[in-house]
């Protein structure tokens, strides 16, 4: 009997998450805490969050699978009217303790909806990873995007530029008028059509996500141990609060979370441990933080030769 995506895709996340975190923790030399989680509703999860290491201050890596009647607030926003769901993914956010090394957000993830009669009438992949620095090496913001296209190129020549404008795009603080960081793929409503079916749309987030440690980890290693000031660290922290705005005012994945009633904890992992919000600052002219900046004002090809 053929196995059930939604099985097929949960396997794939758990194996993912132990993957991840097995690398991470053994770089650090800490373990990750483990939380089992249920939800009233319908499903649950499984946390593992390291915190306090001395390369990562902070990373999650949350894998769940929920299920139940589809909140009106969603209805709404589906255009849909009664319905159940199902939905399953994995979710990464890494805050690394070194202002050289920067932050990296993944997510992938599954949705089926049914009608009352549970019949399926609907069924996508979403997903995507992005890089938020908070000093700009280009070296290493280009092999991030080398290695988000060539997963991408596997499948079709066009996904790294349609995806890499939708990362653009959706990972932009509209109220501060900048990015969020520099980018990477992000895709969702990939559903079966004349050119990928279901399975096809599996293979491909399965290689986006397998390439996800080839793409980030090089980077820690190569910047990890390098020197930093206490005003590097401030910079730092005042970049952490335009990450933390755009996840609590923008990102869909946390306001999904909080409309289905989610698990808080899990919910609010992506948020950094130490954050600062200083009134108006602005970085010296010319500076390796005005730089950033600059970069972050309007979306740029990585691999433009």
């Amino acid at each position: 009997m053929k196995q059930k995506m939604k099985e097929k895709f949960y396997h794939y996340i758990e194996q993912l998450q132990d993957s991840i975190t097995e690398t991470l923790g053994a770089l650090d030399k800490l373990d990750f805490q483990e939380d089992l989680w249920e939800r009233l509703e319908g499903g649950g999860g499984r946390t593992r969050v390291l915190e306090g290491g001395s390369i990562f201050e902070k990373a999650g890596v949350n894998i769940s699978a929920v299920h139940g009647e589809l909140p009106e607030s969603l209805q709404a926003y589906f255009g849909v009217k009664e319905a159940d769901f199902f939905a399953c993914g994995l979710s990464l956010v890494i805050h690394p303790r070194n202002p050289m090394v920067p932050t990296v957000h993944a997510n992938w993830r599954y949705f089926e909806m049914y009608d009352k009669d549970k019949t399926m009438i609907d069924q996508w992949f979403g997903g995507g990873l992005d890089l938020t620095p908070y000093y700009l090496f280009e070296e290493d913001v280009i092999h991030f995007h080398k290695i988000c296209k060539a997963g991408c190129d596997k499948f079709n020549q066009g996904f790294y530029k349609k995806y890499k404008e939708k990362c653009d795009s959706y990972f932009w603080n509209t109220h501060r008028n900048e990015a969020r960081g520099v980018g990477g793929l992000f895709f969702d409503y990939c559903k079966s059509n004349k050119e990928m079916s279901i399975d096809d749309w599996f293979e491909f987030v399965r290689e986006i996500g397998d390439s996800f440690l080839t793409a980030y980890l090089p980077i820690v290693e190569k910047r990890y141990k390098r020197e930093y000031s206490p005003e590097n660290r401030t910079w730092q922290e005042i970049r952490r609060g335009r990450y933390v705005e755009f996840n609590l005012v923008h990102d869909k994945g946390t306001l999904f979370g909080l409309k289905t009633n989610g698990r808080i904890e899990s919910i609010l992992m992506s948020l950094p441990p130490v954050v600062q919000w200083k009134y108006d600052y602005q970085p010296s002219v010319g500076s390796e933080e005005a730089k950033l900046e600059n970069v972050l004002k309007q979306p740029k090809d990585w691999l433009a030769q």
